[in-house]
């Protein structure tokens, strides 16, 4: 059994499919990381004796799944953070709510404020001081036994965006008792997986589109 789902790689670059529940960096609780996992994979693939190079150039939060983009290169490294901070990457994400949005797609703009001392981001439908505007689009793919399935294709990347945005309309994500869900998934995620990346690669200059596998467990199995 491999250490890590990988769904794509090549000399420059790899994409995890990580799991609900690990962190993508390591933090304060000293808990593994999908950058330690990644390292020692290539280690062990590649029979590396030294240290193995691998570059974070986004994140996704702990309880959410899915496709996460890493560098193998500080070359390759430098250029992805370009693309991120131009927003030339498109992220799409699925996603779980136990209430159905009123339409059955649109874009949501709103203005959210990131709360460092509760990791937490607060939102705003009017502009105000500190407040960064947040958008996203939404598209309805499916309706669950009593829960409504949703693309949400990112604009613009604000800490906590889906999560907050959609708890706002009153439609927090299942499992995400953070924004406003009565009650915890088993495993602890949140219904929410980063399904699919697309972007030019940074060195060959072809389109890359990546796309993460569902977890096969919870309510997942039934989309």
């Amino acid at each position: 059994m491999e250490l890590i789902e990988v769904i794509y790689e090549d000399n420059h670059i790899i994409a995890v499919n990580k799991p609900a529940g690990l962190l993508v960096q390591g933090d304060k609780t000293k808990d593994q990381s999908l950058i330690d996992l990644t390292k020692l994979f290539l280690k062990k693939k590649y029979n590396k004796p030294g240290n193995v190079f691998v570059g974070l150039p986004h994140r996704i939060d702990r309880p959410t799944s899915g496709a996460v983009l890493l560098s193998k290169t500080s070359k390759s490294l430098s250029r992805l953070n370009n693309l991120f901070k131009e927003k030339k990457i498109k992220k799409k994400y699925w996603v779980i709510v136990k209430k159905k949005l009123e339409k059955k797609s649109g874009s949501l703009i709103h203005y959210l404020k990131k709360n460092q001392k509760k990791n937490k981001s607060f939102v705003s439908n009017e502009k105000k001081e500190g407040f960064l505007k947040s958008e996203l689009e939404y598209y309805f793919l499916k309706k669950l036994k009593n829960y409504f399935l949703y693309e949400i294709k990112l604009i613009t990347g604000k800490h906590h965006q889906i999560r907050a945005q959609l708890s706002h309309l009153g439609s927090p994500i299942k499992g995400d008792i953070k924004y406003g869900s009565r009650r915890t998934n088993k495993d602890g995620s949140i219904s929410l997986h980063a399904k699919e990346i697309k972007f030019i690669h940074p060195i060959k200059k072809e389109e890359i589109t990546i796309t993460a596998p569902l977890p096969k467990n919870e309510i997942w199995i039934y989309c």
